[in-house]
Parts: C-alpha cells; sequence; structure tokens
C-alpha cells in the first residue's frame, strides 16, 4: 500500500468521524432536554399553568434546551458538514 493512499484513507476517516460527531451534537442535545424534562417534570409548568404567563409557560429550560438542539442540527450542522466536505478536497 503506498502511503499517499494510507494518508488519504486516514484523512477519510477522520472526516466521516467528524461528520458523525457533528450529525450527533444537535440530537443528543435534544435528548439531554427530553431526559431533564422527564427527570424534574416540576420544571414543566405546562403541566400544571394556574396563574403562569405565555413567557412563563413557553421559555422552560427544558424546552429550550430542545429547541436549541433541534436549530443546531436544521441551521448550523448542514453548513459545518459542507465545509469539512469542502476540506477535503484537494
Amino acid at each position: 500500500m503506498s502511503t499517499e493512499l494510507a494518508s488519504e484513507v486516514t484523512t477519510t476517516t477522520r472526516s466521516l468521524a467528524r461528520v458523525y460527531v457533528l450529525s450527533g451534537l444537535g440530537p443528543a442535545t435534544a435528548l439531554a432536554g427530553v431526559l431533564w424534562a422527564i427527570v424534574q417534570p416540576y420544571r414543566l409548568t405546562l403541566l400544571h399553568p394556574h396563574g403562569q404567563g405565555f413567557w412563563w409557560l413557553a421559555v422552560e429550560p427544558p424546552l429550550l434546551v430542545i429547541l436549541v438542539g433541534v436549530l443546531f442540527h436544521l441551521l448550523v450542522v448542514p453548513g459545518l458538514v459542507e465545509d469539512l466536505e469542502a476540506a477535503e478536497r484537494p
């Protein structure tokens, strides 16, 4: 096996691993928010909204974590993956 070919395979493997890690960050963050909501349901005032205003109900930490995970996966990851693929090409 030539050194150039081995180097190319290693670079491709590293790049692929980076893509998988980046693609998994958003869903992992959203899952952490869901688990947080399950472990501490008293933080979700949607379950008992008596006397609470809209912002108190909409801006809750577990829901914000889920939202950030989804937005990161949908808005940020595609650009990062594209940049990684562009950097891999000679």
